[in-house]
C-alpha cells in the first residue's frame, strides 16, 4: 500500500535519517506483504530528501552477500563497460593524466577500475565483502568511485564522509545510482524491488550533500553524479 495516497497523512515517526541525522521522516510507501516475507516500510527524511528503509528489514550480511554472488559482471563484458562508460566518460574528462583513485565497492569482478587502469590511472580497490581492505582509506586520492554502491549503504553518512576525507581538495567522488523521482514513479519503481537496496537518492538528496561540502555537483541523466571537493 502507499501510505502517501491515503487521504490522512502518515503521521511523523521518531526515527534518525541515516544521511543527515535529521529526526523527522515520514513513512512514504509501504510494499505489499506475502507469505515469504513482511512488506517494507520506505520513510523520506524531511531534511535531505533521502528515502530509507528501516532497520528491522535489512537483509543478513550472509543472505546480501549470496544476492553479490549471483552477479555475472566482468572485465570483458562489453555490455557491462558501456553501461559503465556513462560514468567513465565523464570521469576521465575530469582527471588529470596518472590520476590515482579508489573504488569504493568493487564487487566480485572488478571491471571499472580495470577501465580507468587503461585511460593509464592508478586505482585502489574496496568492497566489503571482495576486497575488504580499510588500509585504502589511510590515502588520499584525486578521485573515487561508487557504482551502483550508495543505494545499498547501511551507514550512508559514515561511508559518505570517510570518501569525502580521503579525496584531495580538486578530487572527483563520481557515483552511480538511480535517482528517485515522485511517489507515483516510487510505488512502480523496480530498483527498490532489490532487497538488498535500502538507500534512494534524488536530486535533491545530492543538492542537499553538495551544500554540506561546499561541493561542486554535477548530475547526468537519471543516474550519474559526480562531486568535486573545491576545498
Amino acid at each position: 500500500m502507499n501510505a502517501a495516497s491515503n487521504s490522512e497523512q502518515p503521521a511523523a515517526i521518531d526515527h534518525r535519517c541515516p544521511l543527515c541525522t535529521g529526526e523527522q521522516a515520514q513513512e512514504m510507501h509501504r510494499d505489499r506483504g506475502s507469505a515469504s516475507c513482511n512488506p517494507r516500510a520506505y520513510y523520506r527524511c524531511d531534511r535531505c530528501k533521502l528515502i530509507f528503509v528501516p532497520p528491522g528489514h535489512f537483509l543478513s550480511p550472509q543472505a546480501e552477500k549470496a544476492e553479490y554472488d549471483l552477479h555475472q559482471n566482468h572485465s570483458q563484458d562489453l555490455g557491462y563497460r558501456r553501461f559503465l562508460s556513462r560514468l567513465t566518460n565523464p570521469l576521465i574528462d575530469c582527471l588529470q593524466p596518472q590520476s590515482q583513485g579508489l573504488d569504493f565497492g568493487s564487487g566480485p569482478g572488478p571491471t571499472l577500475s580495470v577501465m580507468l587502469e587503461d585511460a593509464g590511472h592508478r586505482v585502489a580497490l574496496y568492497d566489503l565483502f571482495y576486497a575488504d581492505n580499510a588500509a585504502v582509506f589511510d590515502r588520499q586520492y584525486d578521485f573515487i568511485t561508487a557504482t551502483e554502491v550508495v543505494e545499498h549503504l547501511r551507514q550512508p553518512r559514515l561511508e559518505l564522509e570517510r570518501l569525502w576525507r580521503c579525496l584531495r581538495p580538486g578530487g572527483v567522488l563520481g557515483l552511480m545510482t538511480k535517482l528517485s523521482r515522485d511517489d507515483a514513479a516510487f510505488a512502480g519503481w523496480h530498483y527498490k524491488s532489490d532487497r538488498t537496496h535500502i538507500c534512494f537518492f534524488s536530486r535533491q538528496t545530492f543538492e542537499w550533500l553538495a551544500a554540506r561540502w561546499q561541493a561542486n555537483l554535477t548530475i547526468l541523466g537519471q543516474d550519474v553524479i559526480l562531486l568535486r571537493k573545491e576545498h
